[in-house]
C-alpha cells in the first residue's frame, strides 16, 4: 500500500451509494471517514446529519451517482450544501460513476442536455472540484466550470490482462464511441484494433453487424465504458464469435447491469467480463464470469496527490505507457 500524506485539515466523508469501495479507500488512505448520518423522513426526503467539526477543512465526499440515480444525487447534493454551511475550506466531490452522463448532447430536437444540467447543480451547491471515473464521452469536462480531475480504469483493467499471459490478442471497441478507449488499451498491450460496426438500411430499417479488423484465431478483448443492459457488448462478442475469434473476453470500468444483463452475459460467448467497482455490484449479480477489480488505489492516490498539491497528470499518463 503507498504511503499518503494528510495534513489535520483532511476529511473523508462517504454516503450510501458504494460503502465498500468508500471502505478500501480509507483504508488505502489510512484515515477514518468522518462522522454523519443520511436518514429519511416519513414522506422518503432525505436528511443529513454532519456530526463531527468541519469548518476550514478540505473535504472529500464519496458518492456514485448509481441506481437509485436521483436518490445518490440528491445525497450528494444535501451533503454539498451541509458542508458548505458548516464553513469548510474546500468540497472535493468524487464521483467513481457520474450518472446522467450519456444524456451529453441534443440527438433529436426539444431534448435536454442533463449531463450539463447535473454539472451546474453541482457547482450550484457548493462542489469545488469533481474526481471521476470514465464519463461517458470526454466533452463532459467541459460542462464544468470548477476543475474536474478525469481518471480512466483502462490501466487498471489492462493490467489485469497483462498477467493473463494472453497470446495472440486484439482489442475490440464494441461501437463507434469506444474507439479511443479500446485504442488506448490496445497501446498498452501492443495488440491491433478492431471494431463492431453497425449500420442501419435506410429503406428497411434492418441493422447489420459488421466487424472491422482480423479476429480470426485470436483472443478478443471488447473494450466499453459501461454496461448497462449488456446487449451492446453480448452482441458485439457473438459478431467476433462469427467471425472466428478463438476465445473472447470483454471488460469495462462500470457495471450497471439493469433489467435481465446478467442472463445476456451468462448466455453469451464472453469467457470472462473485467469490471471495476465504481458501482456497488449486489452479490446476486456476481457470477462466475464476472471479475471485479478495485479502483480504491487509483482513486487514492488521485486524492493524495490533488491534497498535497501534486500532479495528477502522471495518473492520467498511464494510459499510454
Amino acid at each position: 500500500m503507498t504511503m499518503h500524506q494528510l495534513n489535520t485539515r483532511f476529511k473523508f466523508f462517504t454516503l450510501s451509494s458504494n460503502p465498500k469501495l468508500a471502505a478500501e479507500l480509507a483504508e488505502q488512505l489510512e484515515c477514518a471517514a468522518g462522522k454523519c448520518s443520511v436518514s429519511r423522513f416519513s414522506d422518503g426526503e432525505i436528511q443529513i446529519n454532519i456530526e463531527e467539526n468541519v469548518r476550514g477543512c478540505e473535504v472529500y465526499v464519496v458518492q456514485s451517482t448509481s441506481a437509485p440515480v436521483n436518490e445518490h444525487l440528491m445525497e450528494l447534493l444535501i451533503m454539498i450544501d451541509a458542508l458548505k454551511r458548516s464553513s469548510v475550506g474546500v468540497i472535493n466531490v468524487v464521483i467513481p460513476y457520474f450518472g446522467y452522463g450519456r444524456q451529453d448532447r441534443k440527438a433529436r430536437s426539444r431534448e435536454p442536455i442533463t449531463a450539463k444540467l447535473i454539472a451546474n447543480i453541482l457547482e450550484r451547491a457548493g462542489a469545488n472540484r469533481v474526481l471521476t471515473l470514465d464519463f461517458h464521452t470526454a466533452q463532459t469536462q467541459g460542462f464544468f466550470d470548477i476543475p474536474v480531475e478525469h481518471l480512466t480504469g483502462i490501466p487498471v483493467l489492462t493490467e489485469y490482462f497483462s498477467h493473463k499471459e494472453l497470446t495472440d490478442m486484439v482489442v475490440i471497441a464494441p461501437h463507434n464511441g469506444s474507439i479511443g478507449r479500446a485504442r488506448k488499451m490496445a497501446d498498452i498491450l501492443h495488440a491491433p484494433l478492431a471494431l463492431v460496426d453497425k449500420r442501419k438500411d435506410e429503406l428497411s430499417g434492418a441493422e447489420t453487424l459488421s466487424v472491422i479488423g482480423d479476429v480470426t484465431n485470436k483472443t478478443a478483448i471488447i473494450v466499453d465504458d459501461l454496461i448497462d443492459t449488456a446487449t451492446t457488448i453480448t452482441v458485439a462478442a457473438q459478431a467476433v464469435a462469427e467471425n472466428g475469434a478463438a476465445s473472447i473476453y470483454a471488460c469495462s470500468t462500470h457495471p450497471i447491469f439493469t433489467g435481465n444483463a446478467i442472463e445476456k452475459i451468462e448466455s453469451s460467448p464472453i469467457k470472462e467480463l473485467v469490471v471495476t467497482n465504481t458501482v456497488h455490484i449486489p452479490e446476486e449479480k456476481l457470477i462466475p464470469k464476472i471479475t471485479a477489480i478495485s479502483v480504491a488505489p487509483l482513486l487514492a492516490e488521485a486524492i493524495d496527490r490533488i491534497h498535497n498539491e501534486k500532479a495528477v497528470s502522471p495518473l492520467f499518463e498511464l494510459s499510454n505507457k
